[in-house]
């Protein structure tokens, strides 16, 4: 795994085993998750989502603590996967990275607690898989407008967008933050120490 340019934020790129019946891949290894993250992933949801093609989730984040990590992976067709940086007090504060998640290189991404994910869907049936630290809590969850201008996310120019109502109704990452509803750097950063701690050596 690899760190991306937002703190919290990791790629795995493993190695593909092919041969005429099919391919083989390592998704997910502890020893190697913990290495890189410094924490384990206690898995407390699994959710598969299929989409068309133009489909556009997120920007989607929750409050912490506890928050919710999420560990991501496409295993049909491919998505553009975005991760944004919610959180007030943050050096990268607003910045957004993307990463392709497809079915032949089999990447996948680990978001911790507080940073903000969407992802859009390329191809019909495209289907994602992930992996989350805490259930799922509506009192707790919010989303920003993923077509904020101010975030200025390059979605693909040539995938018109397909937004849920919940989703085209968000409101700006500028309306979140005067709501108060944004998770604080600080606490994220502390929230991370706290769960390293709980993890230790094994």
């Amino acid at each position: 795994m690899r760190p991306l340019d937002i703190d919290g934020a990791w790629v795995l790129e493993p190695k593909v085993f092919p041969d005429d019946r099919g391919s083989f891949h390592e998704w997910y290894r502890g020893a190697e998750f913990r290495e890189a993250t410094g924490q384990d992933l206690d898995l407390a949801q699994a959710n598969c989502s299929v989409s068309r093609r133009g489909v556009l989730r997120g920007v989607h984040f929750a409050q912490v603590p506890p928050g919710q990590a999420k560990y991501i992976t496409c295993v049909r067709g491919a998505v553009l996967d975005v991760v944004v940086d919610l959180r007030v007090g943050s050096p990268a504060f607003g910045k957004w990275e993307a990463v392709r998640l497809d079915d032949g290189a089999h990447h996948a991404l680990f978001l911790a607690e507080g940073l903000g994910h969407a992802f859009m869907a390329l191809t019909d049936d495209a289907t994602v898989v992930y992996l989350c630290s805490t259930p799922y809590a509506p009192e707790r969850e919010h989303a920003v407008h993923p077509l904020d201008p101010e975030l200025g996310i390059d979605w693909p120019a040539d995938v018109p967008p397909v937004l849920s109502p919940k989703d085209a109704q968000a409101p700006s990452l500028a309306e979140v933050r005067r709501a108060g509803l944004l998770p604080s750097y600080e606490e994220c950063v502390a929230h991370r120490e706290r769960l390293r701690g709980l993890s230790g050596p094994r």
